[in-house]
Protein backbone atom coordinates (compact mmCIF):
# COMPACT_ATOMS: atom_id res chain seq x y z
CA UNK A 1 0.00 0.00 0.00
CA UNK A 2 2.98 2.49 0.66
CA UNK A 3 4.14 2.03 -2.87
CA UNK A 4 0.74 2.14 -4.25
CA UNK A 5 0.23 5.81 -2.70
CA UNK A 6 3.73 6.53 -3.48
CA UNK A 7 3.46 5.93 -7.34
CA UNK A 8 -0.15 7.81 -7.43
CA UNK A 9 1.43 10.76 -5.39
CA UNK A 10 4.13 11.31 -7.54
CA UNK A 11 2.59 10.43 -11.00
CA UNK A 12 0.39 13.05 -9.62
CA UNK A 13 2.83 15.73 -8.99
CA UNK A 14 4.61 15.00 -11.99
CA UNK A 15 1.07 16.07 -13.79
CA UNK A 16 -0.33 18.66 -11.66
CA UNK A 17 2.68 19.82 -9.91
CA UNK A 18 3.15 19.51 -6.15
CA UNK A 19 1.16 22.53 -4.67
CA UNK A 20 -1.92 22.23 -6.87
CA UNK A 21 -1.88 18.01 -5.69
CA UNK A 22 -3.89 17.62 -2.41
CA UNK A 23 -3.64 14.09 -0.37
CA UNK A 24 -7.83 13.88 -1.23
CA UNK A 25 -6.12 13.58 -4.89
CA UNK A 26 -3.54 10.99 -4.50
CA UNK A 27 -5.98 8.87 -2.31
CA UNK A 28 -8.60 9.02 -5.23
CA UNK A 29 -5.76 8.16 -7.76
CA UNK A 30 -4.80 5.03 -5.49
CA UNK A 31 -8.47 4.29 -4.56
CA UNK A 32 -8.17 4.43 -1.10
CA UNK A 33 -9.53 6.26 1.65
CA UNK A 34 -7.37 9.47 3.38
CA UNK A 35 -6.87 7.53 6.82
CA UNK A 36 -4.64 4.69 4.78
CA UNK A 37 -2.86 7.77 3.47
CA UNK A 38 -1.92 8.79 6.85
CA UNK A 39 -1.21 5.49 8.20
CA UNK A 40 1.59 5.26 5.95
CA UNK A 41 2.58 8.68 5.50
CA UNK A 42 2.78 11.99 7.82
CA UNK A 43 2.52 14.14 5.18
CA UNK A 44 2.25 14.69 0.95
CA UNK A 45 6.26 15.86 1.67
CA UNK A 46 6.88 12.31 3.28
CA UNK A 47 5.39 10.11 -0.02
CA UNK A 48 8.13 11.52 -1.99
CA UNK A 49 10.82 10.13 -0.17
CA UNK A 50 8.88 6.90 0.75
CA UNK A 51 11.99 4.29 0.70
CA UNK A 52 13.68 6.25 3.03
CA UNK A 53 12.02 4.56 6.05
CA UNK A 54 13.11 0.97 4.53
CA UNK A 55 16.62 2.16 3.86
CA UNK A 56 16.94 3.80 7.25
CA UNK A 57 16.09 0.14 9.32
CA UNK A 58 18.49 -1.57 6.72
CA UNK A 59 21.10 0.91 7.70
CA UNK A 60 20.70 0.50 11.35
CA UNK A 61 20.57 -3.25 10.47
CA UNK A 62 23.70 -3.74 8.98
CA UNK A 63 25.53 -1.05 11.88
CA UNK A 64 24.68 -3.72 14.46
CA UNK A 65 26.36 -6.16 12.71
CA UNK A 66 29.39 -4.30 11.59
CA UNK A 67 31.40 -6.02 14.62
CA UNK A 68 35.24 -4.50 15.39
CA UNK A 69 35.75 -3.68 11.74
CA UNK A 70 37.05 -0.03 11.40
CA UNK A 71 34.75 2.38 11.98
CA UNK A 72 35.06 4.82 8.89
CA UNK A 73 35.00 1.93 6.77
CA UNK A 74 31.99 0.54 8.52
CA UNK A 75 30.04 4.02 7.75
CA UNK A 76 31.39 4.65 4.60
CA UNK A 77 29.73 1.05 3.80
CA UNK A 78 26.92 2.03 5.27
CA UNK A 79 26.22 5.21 3.10
CA UNK A 80 26.44 3.12 0.23
CA UNK A 81 23.46 1.74 0.76
CA UNK A 82 21.42 4.97 0.63
CA UNK A 83 23.11 5.18 -3.21
CA UNK A 84 21.96 1.53 -4.08
CA UNK A 85 18.84 2.81 -2.96
CA UNK A 86 18.85 5.30 -5.63
CA UNK A 87 20.87 3.88 -8.29
CA UNK A 88 18.14 0.79 -8.21
CA UNK A 89 15.64 2.70 -10.11
CA UNK A 90 17.54 5.72 -12.04
CA UNK A 91 14.84 7.17 -13.39
CA UNK A 92 12.71 7.62 -10.38
CA UNK A 93 15.49 8.91 -8.43
CA UNK A 94 16.49 11.66 -11.10
CA UNK A 95 12.67 12.80 -11.46
CA UNK A 96 12.62 12.99 -7.88
CA UNK A 97 15.81 14.98 -7.80
CA UNK A 98 14.74 17.16 -10.34
CA UNK A 99 11.04 17.72 -8.56
CA UNK A 100 12.92 18.44 -4.97
CA UNK A 101 15.30 21.37 -6.94
CA UNK A 102 12.00 22.79 -7.90
CA UNK A 103 9.58 22.38 -5.16
CA UNK A 104 10.98 25.36 -2.44
CA UNK A 105 9.09 23.62 0.22
CA UNK A 106 10.76 20.12 -0.77
CA UNK A 107 14.17 21.48 -0.67
CA UNK A 108 13.08 22.85 2.77
CA UNK A 109 12.56 18.97 3.53
CA UNK A 110 15.05 17.55 1.85
CA UNK A 111 17.69 18.31 4.99
CA UNK A 112 16.05 16.71 7.74
CA UNK A 113 16.15 13.12 5.85
CA UNK A 114 19.37 13.60 5.14
CA UNK A 115 20.06 14.62 8.72
CA UNK A 116 18.40 11.15 10.00
CA UNK A 117 21.19 10.04 7.87
CA UNK A 118 24.01 11.75 9.53
CA UNK A 119 22.36 10.56 12.92
CA UNK A 120 22.21 7.37 12.50
CA UNK A 121 25.96 6.90 11.67
CA UNK A 122 27.07 9.42 14.41
CA UNK A 123 25.21 7.26 17.02
CA UNK A 124 27.24 4.13 16.04
CA UNK A 125 30.46 5.92 15.67
CA UNK A 126 29.70 7.35 19.38
CA UNK A 127 29.11 3.79 20.78
CA UNK A 128 32.77 2.59 19.16
CA UNK A 129 35.18 5.65 20.25
CA UNK A 130 33.12 5.38 23.71
CA UNK A 131 34.93 7.99 26.17
CA UNK A 132 38.22 8.40 23.83
CA UNK A 133 39.13 12.08 23.94
CA UNK A 134 36.86 14.09 21.66
CA UNK A 135 34.97 11.08 20.63
CA UNK A 136 31.93 12.44 20.68
CA UNK A 137 33.27 15.55 18.52
CA UNK A 138 34.82 13.06 16.00
CA UNK A 139 31.69 10.86 15.98
CA UNK A 140 29.40 14.02 14.75
CA UNK A 141 32.36 15.38 12.19
CA UNK A 142 33.19 12.21 10.85
CA UNK A 143 29.21 11.51 10.34
CA UNK A 144 28.62 14.80 8.59
CA UNK A 145 31.63 14.27 6.19
CA UNK A 146 30.52 10.45 4.86
CA UNK A 147 27.05 12.50 4.68
CA UNK A 148 28.70 15.27 2.69
CA UNK A 149 30.72 13.10 0.61
CA UNK A 150 28.13 10.53 -0.36
CA UNK A 151 25.20 13.19 -1.72
CA UNK A 152 28.44 14.91 -3.23
CA UNK A 153 28.99 11.88 -5.59
CA UNK A 154 24.86 10.94 -5.77
CA UNK A 155 23.78 14.16 -6.63
CA UNK A 156 26.64 14.48 -9.65
CA UNK A 157 25.07 11.38 -11.05
CA UNK A 158 21.59 12.61 -10.77
CA UNK A 159 22.32 16.12 -12.36
CA UNK A 160 23.93 14.17 -15.42
CA UNK A 161 20.64 12.12 -15.60
CA UNK A 162 21.66 9.10 -14.23
CA UNK A 163 24.12 8.74 -16.82
CA UNK A 164 27.84 7.17 -16.24
CA UNK A 165 28.93 5.65 -12.99
CA UNK A 166 27.10 6.15 -9.73
CA UNK A 167 29.37 4.45 -7.52
CA UNK A 168 32.55 5.36 -8.94
CA UNK A 169 31.66 9.03 -7.61
CA UNK A 170 30.37 8.23 -4.46
CA UNK A 171 33.85 5.70 -3.83
CA UNK A 172 35.85 9.05 -4.79
CA UNK A 173 34.41 11.15 -2.73
CA UNK A 174 34.18 8.10 0.14
CA UNK A 175 37.76 8.09 -0.54
CA UNK A 176 38.77 11.42 0.97
CA UNK A 177 37.15 10.98 4.08
CA UNK A 178 38.67 7.22 4.58
CA UNK A 179 42.24 9.19 3.97
CA UNK A 180 41.60 11.79 6.17
CA UNK A 181 39.45 9.52 9.20
CA UNK A 182 40.73 5.79 8.83
CA UNK A 183 42.59 3.66 10.60
CA UNK A 184 45.29 4.92 12.63
CA UNK A 185 44.17 8.70 12.99
CA UNK A 186 43.72 10.67 15.52
CA UNK A 187 41.85 13.24 14.26
CA UNK A 188 44.70 15.52 15.06
CA UNK A 189 46.81 15.98 11.64
CA UNK A 190 46.04 15.25 8.08
CA UNK A 191 46.84 12.52 6.42
CA UNK A 192 49.06 13.15 3.25
CA UNK A 193 47.90 12.12 -0.26
CA UNK A 194 49.96 9.15 -2.10
CA UNK A 195 52.18 11.67 -3.77
CA UNK A 196 52.67 13.36 -0.36
CA UNK A 197 51.43 16.44 -1.55
CA UNK A 198 48.02 16.37 0.40
CA UNK A 199 45.08 19.08 -0.28
CA UNK A 200 43.83 20.85 2.76
CA UNK A 201 40.24 21.94 2.99
CA UNK A 202 39.30 24.73 5.45
CA UNK A 203 35.87 25.80 5.98
CA UNK A 204 34.57 28.66 8.46
CA UNK A 205 30.77 28.42 9.43
CA UNK A 206 29.03 30.89 11.26
CA UNK A 207 28.39 29.63 15.27
CA UNK A 208 25.08 27.95 15.33
CA UNK A 209 24.88 27.30 12.02
CA UNK A 210 22.28 24.22 11.69
CA UNK A 211 24.20 20.76 10.64
CA UNK A 212 22.78 20.70 7.31
CA UNK A 213 24.06 23.67 6.27
CA UNK A 214 27.51 23.06 7.56
CA UNK A 215 26.99 19.63 5.53
CA UNK A 216 26.44 21.75 2.47
CA UNK A 217 29.05 23.77 3.09
CA UNK A 218 31.60 20.69 3.20
CA UNK A 219 29.55 19.05 0.16
CA UNK A 220 30.18 22.13 -1.76
CA UNK A 221 33.59 22.35 -1.05
CA UNK A 222 34.40 18.84 -1.91
CA UNK A 223 33.06 18.80 -5.29
CA UNK A 224 34.63 21.93 -6.16
CA UNK A 225 37.84 20.59 -5.47
CA UNK A 226 38.77 22.34 -1.90
CA UNK A 227 38.03 25.84 -3.19
CA UNK A 228 35.30 27.42 -1.14
CA UNK A 229 31.71 27.85 -2.70
CA UNK A 230 27.99 27.17 -1.85
CA UNK A 231 25.90 24.32 -2.53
Amino acid sequence: MREVLAEAAFQLFLERGFERTTVDDIVARAGVGRRSFFRYFPSKEDAVFPDHERCLADMTAFLAEAGDAEPVDVVSDAARLVLRMYSANPEFSVQRYRLTREVPGLRTYEPSVVRRYEQTLAGYLRARYGESADGALRAEVIAASVVAAHNNGLRSWLRSGGEGDAEAAVDHALGLVRRVWGSGMDGNALPPSADGDGDVVVMVAAKGAPMWRVVQQVESAIGQGGRPGTA
